[in-house]
């Protein structure tokens, strides 16, 4: 009898001591985009408000996704969200409009149709752009109305932002100015171009450069004619290359340009420079430009002087 009465407690001790412990699962994020930008989201059959948007303290598991945009085919599915983040893409396809007197209905066109078959082409309005600046896409498109513009590159556009959905004109040309301000970030940026019914995919890349800085040092302030001084420093704007320019004293008054030198992939630069014999004494002044020329940096030194 006595040892039922022992046991009994050790065994509802063991039995909390269980239940104190587990530690509850974490909860989910989930990041939603979409193309087009602006789609309905509904979790578990609820409105959570519109794309792009994140929702926090989701219970681990599944539950079922709706998203919807008017004009567009809703998209739905059970996904699993795990603890953590959890991020969803969707591109939504448009609806095919309903036939009406005097209308024609948009359809995709099949094996052996005469239709036009879907083909687009991309032009970039420049290899580089320069952060406040404005690019212009374009290109032709032939078998669609429209096309869809995605970007893709640095910050807000990491996971993909639809930017617009330009029509065809009759000649089968299209254009877009893209202008989204001076809160872009510098970086790599990819246009994708796609038809509404996304059976045709192109896609270039370009650079954005700017909202950073150009910095640089000597290894010595003061120089004899012939020294060697060593340049460095760096370049946080996304540029691959910085020019250096000196200025001083007789035929250096207007600047003189050293050369053009890389970037490395650190955001380093450094150059080696040998002061001609011929440099008249007196105090320079090297400018470090990104190239293009979005900001600067500078230092001085002398020469002819005694260090």
């Amino acid at each position: 009898m006595i040892r039922k009465i022992i046991i009994l407690p050790l065994i509802f001790f063991i039995f909390l001591a269980g239940c104190v412990n587990e530690t509850p699962a974490e909860k989910g994020t989930i990041q939603f985009t979409s193309s087009p930008t602006g789609a309905q989201v509904y979790l578990d059959s609820q409105f959570r408000g519109t794309t792009p948007s994140t929702l926090t303290g989701i219970e681990p598991g599944n539950h079922t996704l709706e998203i919807r945009y008017t004009g567009y085919q809703s998209w739905s599915t059970v996904m699993t969200v795990s603890s953590g983040q959890n991020n969803v893409f969707i591109a939504l396809t448009p609806e095919t409009a309903a036939s009406t007197p005097g209308s024609v209905t948009a359809t995709t066109p099949s094996s052996g149709s005469s239709a036009l078959p879907v083909s687009i082409t991309l032009i970039l309005g420049r290899e580089q752009m320069i952060i406040g600046d404005s690019m212009i896409l374009s290109g032709t498109a032939e078998g669609c109305k429209n096309v869809l513009l995605t970007m893709y590159g640095a910050g807000a556009y990491e996971n993909g932002v639809s930017i617009a959905q330009p029509d065809v004109g009759t000649l089968g040309g299209w254009s877009y100015t893209w202008n989204p301000g001076t809160k872009l970030l510098s970086g790599t940026y990819i246009i994708v171009v796609t038809d509404p019914d996304n059976m045709v995919t192109v896609k270039k890349e370009f650079q954005v450069i700017g909202g950073g800085k150009v910095t640089v040092i000597s290894n010595s302030y003061a120089a004899a004619r012939g020294n060697t001084l060593q340049f460095s420093g760096l370049c946080t704007t996304g540029a691959t290359t910085v020019q250096l320019v000196l200025y001083g004293p007789g035929q250096y008054a207007g600047g003189v340009t050293l050369g053009t030198f890389s970037v490395q992939a650190n955001k380093n630069w450094n150059f080696a420079y040998t002061l001609d014999n011929t440099m008249p004494t007196g105090t320079y002044t090297l400018y470090a430009y990104d190239v293009p020329k979005t900001t600067s940096g500078t230092t001085q030194f002398t020469v002819g002087y005694a260090s």
